[in-house]
């Protein structure tokens, strides 16, 4: 390995890695375009087409995601600039309009979690959505947007740690450095004649860490019982991830008014509430106060429930609009029909009843009764006793040897019938 690096290269001398005239940006039509910014895109629409995948796999409509994904992104990415804004307040007390500035780079990744959360929250709940079971899905495409987007830190020359001459240990030049990134301990492992400085490639560290995160998930995917444990795999395994790497970082973002990395702790919180609500969380199911479902059977999103789904929308819709239909008015339906077959003949056993229910239509009408509202199923029997009476009179009439022209009037009055009532079951 040369002692003195070119301006743009980046090596890992252990490995034998020298990568020469690594870029920073690239230029198309006059425009100059980081690559960070396009890494960065390319881990969110990752994170977005896995998230969809792992949605339809379980059961889940895609185009949900695909929706809820474009508010994610937005607020997102305010709250990951607002969180690193709040920490970093010194750099921009003196010039709030540098706050806008984020071409000039200052996001962070919590900032990003929380500001997704909260966003994912209140579309759930404007939706009519299963908060918890979005969560668990959209965690798969989270983690692995975080091992895409780390990569942007490497061409970017960032995220990296203290000293270190281990197997992984990266040499970047140091005018490509971020001065306030280089601490004392850095320089002071400066060799004489060098232009470099050799540290600990923290971006990598992270992106390997949420690969194995990645990948437990994926394994337990059919093993979930209940809606947030996939979150807590993920809060649990990031966090504790996050915690010992940001220990050795130098570009460290502190709780105000102290020296102490609010990354890593938030880490270690995440870490420690995610094993607590998991334990809490597998004792209910045990006791069978938490809903469980057997996702290992869930059979894998088709398209036909959204089909089915619009249907019944659209029935309880009609349903809800539909003209009421009172009992008094079905009586007096079902009495018109069968007077018009007693006066084609068809009187027999069927006309008798007929009387009978006449009878006791103008009893009830007698007695003043107020309608009686009748609900959908109570119209459909209706609908469905008129059909069979009329069926039953015509084939009465046809043993009867009434002939084909009292065959086809009974037919007649009972298509008749059965027509008249679904006119008034809108539903």
């Amino acid at each position: 390995m040369p002692d003195v690096m070119g301006k743009m290269d980046i090596a890992f001398p252990h490995l034998g890695i020298y990568l020469k005239n690594v870029p920073k940006s690239f230029n198309i039509g006059g425009y100059t375009i980081a690559l960070y910014g396009c890494i960065f895109a390319a881990a969110m629409l990752a994170g977005i087409v896995m998230a969809a995948h792992m949605a339809k796999k379980t059961g889940q409509d895609p185009d949900t995601y695909w929706d809820a994904a474009i508010w994610i992104m937005i607020f997102s990415i305010v709250g990951a600039r607002i969180y690193y804004v709040i920490f970093f307040w010194d750099a921009y007390k003196d010039d709030l309009l540098q706050i806008f500035n984020i071409r000039g780079g200052g996001i962070a990744i919590y900032g990003g979690i929380i500001g997704g959360v909260l966003t994912l929250y209140i579309y759930a709940r404007r939706k009519k959505k299963k908060f918890f079971r979005m969560m668990d899905t959209l965690a798969y495409g989270l983690v692995l947007a975080q091992v895409i987007g780390r990569w942007a830190n490497f061409t970017n020359r960032e995220v990296f740690g203290r000293y270190t001459d281990s197997l992984f240990a990266m040499r970047l030049p140091v005018e490509m450095v971020r001065q306030r990134d280089i601490t004392a301990d850095i320089t002071a492992h400066m060799a004489a004649g060098t232009n470099y400085i050799q540290v600990h490639p923290t971006f990598l560290y992270e992106s390997l860490w949420n690969i194995g995160v990645l990948a437990v998930m994926l394994i337990f995917c059919r093993k979930k019982r209940y809606d947030g444990e996939i979150s807590l795999i993920y809060f649990g395994g990031y966090g504790i991830g996050r915690a010992w790497i940001e220990a050795i970082r130098t570009d460290q973002l502190y709780l105000i008014g102290t020296k102490i990395p609010v990354s890593e702790v938030l880490g270690i919180v995440m870490f420690a509430a995610s094993v607590v609500i998991a334990v809490i969380s597998a004792g209910k199911v045990k006791e069978g106060k938490l809903e469980v479902t057997d996702y290992s059977r869930v059979a894998p999103y088709t398209g036909t429930e959204k089909i089915e789904n619009k249907a019944s929308e659209e029935a309880q819709d009609a349903a809800a609009h539909a003209p009421k239909t009172s009992a008094d008015t079905i009586e007096k339906m079902a009495e018109a029909a069968c007077g018009k077959a007693q006066a084609e003949g068809q009187e027999a056993e069927g006309g008798e009843q007929c009387g009978e229910a006449g009878g006791s239509g103008q009893a009830e009408e007698t007695g003043s009764r107020p309608p009686v509202e009748v609900t959908v199923e109570e119209k459909a029997a209706a609908a469905a006793a008129a059909a069979a009476f009329f069926e039953k009179s015509g084939e009465r009439a046809r043993q009867d040897g009434q002939g084909g022209g009292d065959e086809n009037t009974a037919a007649g009055a009972g298509s008749a019938g059965t027509e008249a009532v679904p006119d008034d079951d809108t539903e």
